[in-house]
Parts: C-alpha cells; structure tokens; sequence
C-alpha cells in the first residue's frame, strides 16, 4: 500500500505539476516539495518552472502571486482557507484614500496583499527587497502597505518620507521586548536574528535582521554555532536540516502561524486529485495587478 507521499508524487508527475512550500510550512509539508523558499524566491520559481501546475503550499495572496505571474499555468492551493490577516488588513480604498492625500507619492505594496491592492500599486515588494525596490522610485514620497513594521524598518535606511498603513503580522506582533531579555539570559552566547515585520522594539534589540532566508543564510554562514530566532517556527526545519551542527531556539512559543499551518499532507494529496483549489484571476485585473510583481522584478 502506498504512502502518502508516494502518492503525491506520483500524482505530481502526472499531472505535470511542481510542489513549492513557504519555509512556515509544516515539516512534512516542506519535505515533500519540488522547491522551499520565501515569497520572492516562490514568486521566482512560479514564474520560470516548465511545469503546467503548480501547488503553491503557503497563504492565498502567495497562490495569487504565482497565478499573476504565470497566468498560462493551473495554480493551485491546497487549503482555500489558508488566508493572511495581514492581507486583509488593507483594501483597495485605503489605498485610493491615501492616494488623494498623497497625491505625489508612488505606492510601495507588500507582497503579502490581495490581487486587487496589487493593482492599483505602482509596485511590489518583499521583506528581502524592499529596500532596493523604495530606493530605485524617483519619487520623495513612499505609501507603504499593509506593514506599518517592515515599512518602519525601510524608513530608516533612506530620505524618502514614507507613508505608513496600520496593518501587521499578527504573529511576529505579539512578540515583546521581555521575550528578548529572556533568551539573553537563557541563551546568553547565541544570537538573536528576527523578521524586520517585528516591532522596531525588537528590531533594536537584536543582532541580525532579515527576511526568512535572510535569516536562514546569515545562520548557515556564520561562525557562530548557537541562535535564537525571531519568526515563525517552520524556519526551524530548514535551519537545522542546513546546519545540523548548530543549535537553535525559538524567540518565543507564540511563534506559529496558524493559518500558514493549515497545509497538511492530505491537503497536499487531495489537491493533486481533485485539482482544487484553483486560483482564478480575472483577466483585466490579472493585467493590472501582475505590472506592480513585474516591475518589483526589474529592480536590480
């Protein structure tokens, strides 16, 4: 009798399709994919794979953003409940509203946001590249949504006046400058390496800050053998699997996304079975709204 994942597989192969997982996915999750990485290197993949289908295990506006950049191949996700409350946070006319107040500004939108906030964007980014991508705008004036955090943290490497939205990772929000005074004194050699959607707290506080395989890189490259890590605990999968010689600890236990854990295995497989769920984009919005990952790609 077959195994799960030997099912998967060979449905993978016949449906000519590709397996790409977020690094907060569950373990077994991230095993049985083609390819693990963060949002940029996902959107990456999406792109370029030869593959006709393609099983995006993350949240849906990664799913979206797989669809927007190849709007030729089947996009699937496996959990349709598998949302991003950040996402959520900012719509379509907090983005027009903040347009007529700053009439100069050109908008800078996070990844982690819907098909229709990427349309009227001038331009996407991701926590690896949002820094380059607000450097390379001519304007002054930045509109940064949803992620008043990551859009806090850019603001200090550059003379552009940003305009920060209120919206927030609900999971890196609930982390507090005492669960960094705890892992100094449990954990008084290791460094501290966290997500630049933490508060600026904890930012200040730690010693590296970075996106997920920012993270990931800065840990496997370093002489140091002991880290506490400050984002989701899926990460902790490929540290360790990358460096099974070094240790490391989770900044905090509240660390778990829940909706980023929704994927499982069975997921996965009834996916590939039924070919549901799949990403359906319509296509004047699909032609508006890919424009803003096109030209985040462009930046050099």
């Amino acid at each position: 009798m077959q195994s799960i994942q030997e099912r998967i597989t060979a449905l993978k192969k016949k449906r000519n399709a590709i397996i790409l997982a977020h690094f907060y996915q569950q373990d077994e999750v991230q095993e049985i994919a083609d390819f693990v990485g963060d949002s940029l290197e996902l959107s990456r993949i999406a792109r370029d794979c030869g593959e006709q289908v393609i099983v995006l295990c993350g949240v849906w506006f990664m799913a979206g953003s797989a669809k927007l950049l190849s709007p030729q191949k089947t996009v699937l996700i496996p959990n349709k409940n598998a949302g991003c409350p950040m996402a959520d946070m900012v719509t379509p006319e907090d983005v027009s509203a903040l347009r007529q107040k700053h009439p100069n500004a050109a908008v800078v939108t996070y990844v982690n946001s819907s098909v229709e906030v990427k349309a009227i964007s001038d331009i996407c980014c991701t926590s690896s590249n949002a820094l380059k991508v607000v450097a390379s705008l001519p304007n002054d004036e930045i509109i940064f949504v949803p992620d008043k955090n990551l859009g806090d943290y850019v603001s200090r490497f550059t003379d552009k006046k940003l305009i920060l939205h209120s919206g927030y990772c609900p999971t890196h929000q609930r982390i507090f400058t005492e669960h960094i005074d705890i892992a100094r004194r449990e954990h008084p050699g290791a460094k501290i390496l966290v997500h630049p959607e933490c508060t600026r707290e904890i930012v200040d506080a730690a010693d590296f800050v970075g996106s997920t395989s920012q993270i990931i890189n800065y840990a496997t490259q370093s002489d140091d053998t002991e880290f506490v890590i400050g984002t989701e605990q899926g990460i902790l999968y490929p540290l360790k699997k990358k460096n099974p010689n070094k240790v490391f600890h989770m900044l905090s236990p509240h660390f778990v996304c829940p909706n980023m854990k929704k994927t499982t295995l069975e997921y996965v497989l009834h996916c590939l079975e039924e070919m549901e769920t799949e990403i359906r984009i319509d296509d004047g919005l699909m032609q508006a709204a890919s424009q803003s990952l096109y030209k985040m790609f462009a930046v050099k």
